[in-house]
């Protein structure tokens, strides 16, 4: 996409000056939604960063300052961003252009008016984030090449690690939706059965092996109805845009549990998503051709051209015996979304191809992004090798998987000539197991 929303020359740049600053993840190339409220205002309404501000969506509209076409009332007076999306393409186009026109450096419209940018500019510091879309669905894949080999290797035989139909079709499962949190929510340790390798029956209690899933998630912006799937070709008018999502994960539990219909208590208990939606629009210029497949995939998956995006992920695990003032997180991950072997577009074509509909709103999880090199593994299990080799951390550290007061923090960002496009952080520390001495075994 070449308009006035991205970078041509010179630079787009805004009047809001923390939104130019080389490597902020909100500049005025990015506008990314949000759900927040603030000390002053309690009421859920809908916003976009830009720099260290959030522009008030809501706040705007009541001004009329923006408007959107089609619509009778308000739109972004609402805790969630699904009426807005439902609207399509065009609209989401649209208010986009009118936002970058506002926030432009030489638009004097909202700069010059001190009692509107009192109205509607907020310090992100002082909102607190909430879900930014209600998500009637959830479904994860398991689409990265490179993930499913070293799990394959793993568990099975190195030469066989791909079961035959993962090269066929992006492999996936439908999750629980009522468990997605919003960044910075704590996540308990999971109580479950695990299977000891030395007892004849299994054991309960809290979760042994805890684990991190370095993923992104796609946002259903449009659904489809029901018996209608959706085409390669079609897809990207579906996707409203991605956030990071981290999918924890028991690995004792779900080792004993997921034959033979896959994953349950193992992913029900929390995916921790970021409180922005980084739009499809805001990522056009950084869509690249992903890796080749073969053999070639059945008619209806097919697509050519550049349908996957070159987003860079990096993954900070702060362990509990560290202060945080004390020293740095540790980047245990360094990795990148392009290299994913499933797009979005064919995700989304085969989740809908039976027939599923899906709603705005609707949450489906890229599955764990892995490179090929061990600092690029996507998960402790990879990294640790299910914990056979210690990740040794700063000061000697080490960890197999996550212990409880650990804090993983994933960011990623897709980087152009002078600015960035960033999703923000997507934060979770690990507490305690509620009630465990209630209901372990003894």
């Amino acid at each position: 996409m070449n308009d006035a929303t991205h970078h041509t020359a010179p630079l787009l740049r805004s009047w809001i000056a923390s939104a130019n600053v080389p490597d902020c993840d909100f500049p005025i190339q990015n506008l990314p939604f949000g759900a927040f409220t603030t000390a002053d205002n309690r009421k859920a309404r809908i916003g976009v960063a830009i720099g260290d501000r959030i522009l008030d969506l809501a706040a705007l509209e009541s001004a009329g300052a923006i408007r959107l076409r089609g619509t009778d009332g308000p739109v972004f007076d609402s805790p969630t961003l699904n009426a807005f999306m439902a609207l399509g393409r065009p609209v989401w186009q649209a208010l986009r252009a009118q936002l970058s026109a506002l926030l432009g450096a030489d638009n004097e419209t909202l700069r010059d008016n001190a009692a509107l940018r009192e109205r509607v500019l907020t310090a992100q510091a002082d909102a607190t984030m909430l879900l930014p879309v209600q998500i009637g669905g959830y479904t994860d894949f398991y689409s990265s090449r490179e993930h499913a080999t070293n799990v394959g290797s793993m568990f099975r035989d190195p030469a066989n690690a791909l079961l035959p139909n993962w090269l066929e079709m992006p492999i996936a499962y439908n999750g629980r939706a009522s468990s997605v949190v919003i960044s910075g929510t704590p996540v308990h340790r999971p109580l479950g059965q695990y299977k000891l390798p030395d007892q004849p029956r299994p054991s309960f209690g809290p979760c042994r092996k805890l684990d991190f899933e370095l993923e992104t998630g796609l946002i259903v912006g449009v659904g489809n109805p029901l018996g209608w799937p959706i085409t390669t070709a079609d897809a990207q008018r579906h996707i409203f845009g991605m956030v990071l999502l981290n999918d924890w994960s028991a690995r004792d539990i779900q080792a004993w549990e997921y034959v033979p219909l896959g994953p349950f208590n193992a992913k029900t208990f929390a995916t921790t998503i970021s409180p922005w939606v980084v739009t499809m629009d805001a990522l056009e210029p950084f869509r690249v051709a992903g890796p080749v497949q073969e053999p070639e995939p059945l008619p209806y998956l097919r697509h050519a051209g550049a349908h996957h995006v070159d987003i860079r992920l990096e993954v900070r695990l702060q362990p509990a015996s560290t202060s945080a003032t004390a020293a740095p997180a540790d980047v245990i991950c360094r990795t990148n979304f392009r290299h994913m072997y499933w797009s979005m577009g064919q995700q989304l074509a085969h989740h809908t191809i039976s027939g599923c509909n899906t709603l705005p709103g609707d949450l489906m999880g890229s599955g764990t992004i892995s490179g090929t090199a061990p600092d690029a593994f996507g998960s402790l299990l990879e990294i640790s090798w299910n914990g056979k080799n210690p990740l040794t951390l700063s000061g000697g550290v080490q960890r197999t998987f996550l212990e409880d007061g650990d804090t993983l923090t994933l960011s990623g960002w897709a980087q152009g000539d002078g600015y960035r496009i960033g999703f923000g952080a997507c934060v979770g520390t690990i507490l305690p197991a509620l009630n465990a001495a209630r209901h372990v075994d003894r």
